[in-house]
């Protein structure tokens, strides 16, 4: 049994320990903002945050979360009021939208542990998460825009 908080709610898993953490959430929870991407770890596209820090969800493996605190796109903040959010909004950064929560999800936790990034440090943290849109620059001046860059870096 894992026993662990998903969102600020206390769950319990009883399943094969091995399974992604993304299938349960997906699946079990049916919390599918968090998105299937390259399955492998690469693409960011499933980035969730594990106890405050960023993680790839397809390559978490449930029985690593005993006791852990998860935290998904749709636990950010439940009116999209998150700094981070609000600057997307306000840039304007989705095109196609599909990595977007990822994309978000490791901003917030670089943010949470950086709160003025300077542009390496944007580079450093966003270089696994995958945008084919190419929206990487209007990304970087969103985070610099939550990070209080009131130029939002352009």
């Amino acid at each position: 049994m894992v026993n662990l908080n998903v969102n600020g709610k206390q769950r319990s898993f009883d399943g094969d320990e091995d399974m992604p953490l993304l299938w349960y959430l997906r699946d079990d929870l049916r919390m599918t903002g968090t998105r299937f991407g390259c399955g492998l770890g690469l693409c960011g596209a499933c980035t969730v945050h594990v106890d405050g820090q960023a993680v790839r969800g397809c390559q978490t493996k449930m029985g690593t979360l005993r006791s852990k605190k998860v935290t998904t796109i749709e636990g950010l903040s439940q009116d999209g009021s998150h700094p981070v959010q609000r600057a997307w909004r306000t840039v304007n950064v989705p095109q196609c939208g599909y990595c977007q929560s990822g994309q978000i999800m490791q901003a917030s936790a670089l943010l949470a542990r950086t709160p003025h990034p300077a542009d390496e440090d944007i580079e450093r943290a966003m270089t696994g998460n995958i945008c084919r849109c190419g929206t990487y620059q209007r990304i970087r001046a969103a985070i610099k825009m939550a990070a209080g860059d009131t130029k939002g870096g352009r």
